[in-house]
Formats: structure tokens, C-alpha cells, sequence
């Protein structure tokens, strides 16, 4: 803490200084004072840059985010100074002592760009703060100096253009009267050690003219000078946002203060003055004792006209989520991948600030797994998180301690955007619908595009709507139940990976023509994928294992998408699971044979009737009192115990189809490709996913095994059915 006195010693010689300096020189001076203010808080808050189309802006993230909403601060300078290294400087100070989001806009600066630039670049900061979903009443203005009569003037360009008015406003020592009528200029010139009269003359002819000369006409000067979007002090305060009002009671500007709180009083409006006397010009800028007492009054003013802290969701895990906490290991958790890759390399910026907008939108998937007393459950996270590089192979394992402070990932690689999903909080549809959405809003903030809602592209600022939180297990569960007994199944065998690297294959085929040999056959091109993996493993099988009757039945466990036999539009898991296959005792089958096996079993299981006594068999466990009472850490251990014996036993891997991804136009323009991978397993070395999109069908294969087993196999089938398909892989 600085004392007042020495402070305004340093002031009043600083005064004395710039009083022959050059512009320049008072610039680079200014600049550095930012440079201060951002050291004394750099270990408190994150910054990121923004790009506006005139100007440069800044995003301060409190490390310790308090509340919601968020301040639009307008640095001061005489329109003349302050670059976005002073506005960052204060912008960080108010983030960390406020606990609250500040953007810093550093609008372009006279003489160069004279009025109006400044109120036209504070109304695009407002702008784009609106459209990354902040309503009005999210909305704190807070200004010093020149910056505290520029929140009053965009105010005023608000009202002009009939828009919404934000929350309220804290003008710090604001210049809000160019004219320099107040009797303070007088009364206080030879006490005020920050600010004289010739320099706030010289501002005010750079901003107004874009020269420093001003003109002869004193009635042409004033006239010019009381333009209400420059001096708002002469503009029509009716209908203005509450203010706060700080001034020293010491500076030359005091009047500037003063007679803005009376117009806005005599305007109807509310506001409140607090004039700390012996203190100077912009004094909460300072870390002094006064401005930190005046800091509680902001706070204070924040809590009156925000908001309320909005309280963070939490969520029961849906039944199909509560066994992933619970089976994790040190080396392995249920992570799945989607991917957008566009025509160009993605800025990071941007698609942060898109992903801050994205994850209000989607309060069950922007969660962290937080540890109850008897079950774990999701709670919503405040902010969105920071987007990582791309690693060396995707869906790098992830300590289950991330997980409990984010359970998705945005993942960014030139022109790929990946996000990868604990699959406790969503299904790969919900998943896909997040993806989509945040492409979206990518391309809106990026190139202006509107991406009209549909194909799963939400309304990123409409409200999450109920039915999306559902957990539609509990809705749809009956009163009986399936039995759960199965054959165990032929599992894959190879040298692990020592330092659990994941091989992802890619194999892209012509989509119209694999369903036209679908079609030929009868079958669904999932029912032809699932056979001709099925042909593959049992080809395998053969070569590991030669007595025909020591073999295992091959069978591919495909994950079925519940809202095509149930009403539902939750973005949670929502999937159950079938598992057609063949029993590998009897012999060879003909790969039409297998096609017909598979479709015909997938018709007698994909059925409402025996979906919902799947449903019912897992989801009545759940209701019996000894389960609900037990202690997490026991279920935990009963859990897993359960899928170590169960678990991966049935079925030789998981092929999960998402099938044709659909893009609102114009968004298809911009995105080249789609991608769908899924997490090895924790047992077996393989999964396989697939999608299709703009009318290539690309089917990925990931192993943590150094052998290219099924992948060889899978290839030779294709080719056995004159499939050709381009190959990619990160195979070292």
C-alpha cells in the first residue's frame, strides 16, 4: 500500500513534466503506468486478446471468478493516450480485486482518429459482448476519466439506436464536458497534482479537430464541443442506467462529476457521487488506502445492480454414467472424440471466445464429476475451459483429478477442431450437437456467418430447455426387466504400448457406394459394417486359435440411439447397447450369411419393447434401498469388481456408427471434414467408430497394441468385397 502523500509528490513532478513533453512521450509514460498496474495482479487473473476490426481488445478472467456478468472498461487518456497495455493495466486491477470478467477495449485515439472512433468502437465492444450472450442487465460500463464521459456517451449512442441499456455504470473522475465550463477548472488549479486545464484543452481539440490547434470561433468550438456523444453532460440523461459516481475531491474536473450526478437526478435517473476529499484526479487507480476503502463502494455498487451470483447446477448422473467414475483406472477412463476440421487454420482467440459463449448453453456437458456420499454427480463449471494443442495420438488418458475440474476437452490442430468427452456426461449424438454448435458460433464470430439453427446446431443464447437435462432412463424405465447372461466373447491379444500411445486408422470410403452394396443385400450399412468386422475378427481368430471347437463367439457390441425409439431430446447419455454376432464353433460363415445373421438380430433387439426392459433391468437396481444407502467407496468396489468380470467379456470391441453428419447451410462451405473415435477399452486393445459426412464414410480404428491386427484383416475384407478406401494413420 503507496502512501497518499508520496503519491501525490510524484504526481505533481510527473505534472510538471508532461507539461513540455511530446504526445508521444505522454503516451509511452501512460503506457507504463499500465504496465505497473498489470504486474501487481498478473498472478490473479487470465488474459486473452481479442480482435475487433479497428481496434484490439482484452478478455481479464479472475482466477478466483466470483460472479457472473461483466465490466466494459473504457480507459482514460484524454482520447489522446492508453494503449491496450494501459487499458489491460486497470482492466486487471478491477478483475482481481471484483472477482468479475472484464473486457478492455483500447479504442483507436486522437488526433489519428478523432470523434467519433472512440464511441463507435466502445458500442462494437458492447456489441460483441452481446452477442457472446451477455444480456444488458449482465452488463457493468466502468470508466476513468475520459473513459468514465465515454460509458455516458455510448449510453447515449445506445439510446439513439433504441437498444437495451446495460446495468449500470461507475464513471471514475469522468470528463464528461469538453467546454471546460465547471468552476473546479479555477477553484482547484492550483491544488489539483495531476491535471491542468491547458492539457485537458489540448485532448479535447485533438479529439474533437484531430489537431491540437483547435479553431478561432470560440461559438463554433463550444457549439462542436457540446456534441452530447462527446460532453455528454448536455445530452438527454432520461431513461440512463444507474451510476456511480467517484471524483477527488481535489482535481479540476471535480464540477465534471458533480453537475452529471445533478443532471442525471434532475433527468429522474438514479446515481450517487462519493467526492473523497484531498484526493486527486483518477485516484482509484491507485493502490492507496482511499481507493481501497472507495473499492468496497464498487463492489457494493456491483452487487445493487447485477445480477445475483447465479448458483452452479448440479446434476444426478444419468443410469448409463454412474459406471465410469467408478471403473477408472490410473491408465485408463471412457473418453470419446469428435472433430470439425475447416478449410483454414483455426484461431485460437477466436474459438475461445466462441467456447465461452457455447458452454452457457450446455449446462450438462460443461460440468466437472464432483465425489458424494453415495453416488458421484455433475456440477456445472463457472467458465469455459482453456483449449489445449493437439497431443501426439488423440484421447490421451486424462487423471481422473482433471476430470474433477472439467469433464470435456477442446483440442485444436491447424484447421481441426476436436473436443473429447468423459462418457459419463454425454452420448456421441449429444456430443455431436456440443460440436456442431460450437462450429457454429466459431464461424459467426469469425467471418460473420449466420448458421441458422437445425441439424443439431442450437440456439447458442436461448435458455437450455428442460427436456435437454432429462435423464430419459428413469423416464422410459418399465417394471421388467432383461436378463443380462451372455457368452463371453474372442478377445484380441498383442504387445501393449509401453508408454500408452493410442494408433488411430482412418479408413474413408465412398458413402453411396458401400450403401449401395448394402442395399443389394438387404441390409442396413451399419448391419454391412458390423458383418464385414465380424468377418475380419474371425479371421483372426483362426489364425490364434486352431481347434475350431476351443473358439470363442466373435461379437461387435454396437451402441443403439435410444431417441429413435423414445421421444427425447436430452443431451445426455441416452444409448444402450446390442450385441450381434456369431458363434465361431460352427464353422465358416459366407459374408452374406453374416450380413443376413446381423440385421436379423439387430431387427429382434432394436425394438421399443426390448430397449425398455434393458432400460428397466439396469435402472431398477438403482431403486432398491440397501444400493441407495450404501457408501460411494463400497459401491465403487462392487461396481468395478462387476465390469472386471462382466465388463468387457461380451462382446470382441465396440463399433459405434453415428451415421451422416448433417450441416446447416452455409456451415458446410466451411468445414472439409467430420471425424468420430472412440477411447480403447480398458481390457481389449481395439474400438472402432464411424461417420459420414459430405459423402465420404470414414470409419477410425483405434488400438493401444503395437500389431495392426483387425486393421490388416478389416482392409483384406473390404478389398474381398471390391471396397476401395483410402488409408491414413498415425502409426509410428
Amino acid at each position: 500500500m503507496l502512501q497518499e502523500r508520496f503519491v501525490r509528490m510524484q504526481l505533481s513532478l510527473f505534472q510538471s513534466f508532461a507539461a513540455g513533453c511530446s504526445l508521444k512521450t505522454a503516451r509511452e509514460g501512460q503506457d507504463k503506468l499500465g504496465l505497473l498496474m498489470t504486474s501487481l495482479q498478473k498472478k490473479k487473473i487470465t488474459c486473452k486478446n481479442i480482435h475487433f476490426d479497428t481496434f484490439e481488445g482484452a478478455l481479464i478472467t479472475p482466477k478466483d471468478l466470483l460472479r457472473d456478468g461483466i465490466l466494459l472498461y473504457l480507459h482514460g487518456g484524454g482520447y489522446t493516450c492508453g494503449d491496450l497495455t494501459y487499458a489491460k493495466g486497470f482492466g486487471t486491477t478491477l478483475a482481481a480485486k471484483l472477482g468479475i470478467r472484464v473486457l478492455c477495449p483500447a479504442y483507436r485515439l486522437a488526433p489519428e482518429a478523432p470523434f467519433p472512433a472512440a464511441v463507435e468502437d466502445a458500442f462494437a465492444a458492447y456489441e460483441y459482448l452481446l452477442a457472446s450472450g451477455y444480456r444488458p442487465s449482465e452488463i457493468l460500463l466502468c470508466g476513468e476519466s475520459a473513459g468514465g464521459g465515454l460509458a455516458f456517451s455510448l449510453c447515449l449512442k445506445l439510446k439513439e439506436k433504441r437498444m437495451a441499456m446495460p446495468a449500470g455504470i461507475v464513471a471514475v473522475s469522468p470528463w464528461t464536458d469538453l467546454t471546460l465550463s465547471g468552476g473546479t477548472y479555477a477553484d482547484n488549479a492550483n491544488i489539483d497534482p495531476s491535471m491542468t486545464q491547458t492539457r485537458l484543452r489540448f485532448y479535447a481539440d485533438c479529439y474533437i479537430y484531430g489537431t491540437p490547434k483547435g479553431i478561432s470561433n470560440l461559438e463554433l468550438d463550444q457549439r462542436k464541443k457540446k456534441n452530447p456523444l462527446a460532453s455528454p453532460l448536455f445530452g438527454d440523461l432520461s431513461a440512463m442506467p444507474p451510476a456511480l459516481i467517484l471524483a477527488g475531491g481535489d482535481e479540476i474536473m471535480l464540477d465534471d462529476a458533480r453537475l452529471m450526478h445533478q443532471a442525471l437526478h434532475a433527468a429522474g435517473c438514479a446515481s450517487r457521487i462519493i467526492v473523497r476529499e484531498g484526493m486527486w484526479h483518477g485516484y482509484l487507480l491507485y493502490p492507496i488506502r482511499s481507493s481501497q476503502r472507495d473499492f468496497k463502494e464498487v463492489e457494493r455498487f456491483l452487487l445493487e445492480t447485477l445480477p445475483p451470483p447465479r448458483k452452479l447446477r448440479w446434476i444426478r448422473l444419468d443410469n448409463a454414467a454412474k459406471i465410469y467414475p467408478a471403473i477408472k483406472t490410473r491408465r485408463w477412463n471412457n473418453y470419446f472424440r469428435l472433430s470439425a476440421t475447416l478449410q483454414e487454420s483455426v484461431d485460437r482467440d477466436v474459438l475461445q471466445a466462441a467456447l465461452d459463449v457455447t458452454v452457457r448453453r450446455f449446462p450438462t456437458i460443461a460440468v466437472r464429476i464432483r465425489r458424494g456420499l453415495f453416488w458421484y454427480y455433475l456440477e456445472e463449471i463457472p467458465f469455459a475451459p482453456e483449449i489445449h494443442t493437439e497431443y501426439a495420438y488423440p484421447l490421451v488418458h486424462t487423471p481422473f483429478d482433471d476430470i474433477q475440474k472439467c469433464a470435456f476437452r477442446v483440442i485444436v490442430y491447424e484447421g481441426r477442431i476436436s473436443v473429447e468427452f468423459f462418457h459419463a456426461i454425454t452420448d456421441g449424438n449429444g456430443g455431436l450437437v456440443f460440436l456442431k454448435s460450437l462450429v457454429a458460433e466459431y464461424l459467426k464470430q469469425k467471418y460473420g456467418v449466420v448458421i441458422p439453427y437445425g441439424n443439431g446446431v442450437l440456439d447458442r443464447l436461448e435458455t437450455p430447455r428442460e427436456g435437454e437435462m432429462t435423464d430419459s432412463f428413469l423416464k422410459y424405465s418399465g417394471k421388467i426387466g432383461a436378463s443380462r447372461r451372455e457368452a463371453n466373447a474372442f478377445h484380441f491379444a498383442g504387445t501393449l504400448e509401453k508408454d500408452g500411445f493410442c494408433t488411430n486408422t482412418t479408413f474413408m470410403m465412398d458413402a453411396a457406394s458401400l450403401a449401395d452394396k448394402a442395399k443389394k443385400r438387404g441390409v442396413t450399412v451399419t448391419a454391412f459394417l458390423t458383418a464385414v468386422m465380424i468377418q475380419a475378427t474371425m479371421a483372426v481368430q483362426e489364425k490364434m486359435v486352431k481347434k475350431p471347437l476351443r473358439r470363442k463367439t466373435v461379437k461387435i457390441l454396437l451402441p443403439v440411439n435410444l431417441r429413435n425409439l423414445f421421444p427425447s431430446e436430452t443431451l445426455r447419455n441416452f444409448v444402450l447397447y446390442v450385441t450381434p454376432g456369431v458363434d465361431a464353433r460352427l464353422g465358416t460363415y459366407t459374408f452374406d450369411e453374416l450380413c443376413q445373421i446381423v440385421y436379423h438380430q439387430m431387427q429382434l433387439m432394436i425394438t421399443q419393447k426390448q430397449m425398455q426392459m434393458r432400460i428397466s433391468a439396469n435402472v431398477n437396481i438403482e431403486k432398491y434401498f440397501l444400493i441407495k444407502a450404501t457408501p460411494l467407496f463400497i459401491k465403487n468396489l462392487f461396481l468395478k469388481l462387476g465390469f472386471i468380470l462382466v465388463g468387457e467379456r461380451k462382446s470382441c470391441f465396440t463399433f459405434s456408427n453415428l451415421g451422416i453428419a448433417c450441416l446447416p447451410d452455409p456451415m458446410g462451405d466451411y468445414v472439409s471434414r467430420m471425424d468420430f473415435v472412440l477411447g480403447v477399452q480398458s481390457t481389449t486393445p481395439y474400438n472402432v467408430a464411424a461417420i459420414t459426412y459430405d459423402g465420404t464414410l470414414q470409419v477410425n480404428i483405434i488400438r493401444n497394441i503395437q500389431e495392426p491386427i483387425l486393421e490388416r484383416h478389416f482392409w483384406e475384407a473390404l478389398r474381398a468385397l471390391d471396397i476401395r478406401a483410402k488409408v491414413e494413420s498415425n502409426q509410428r
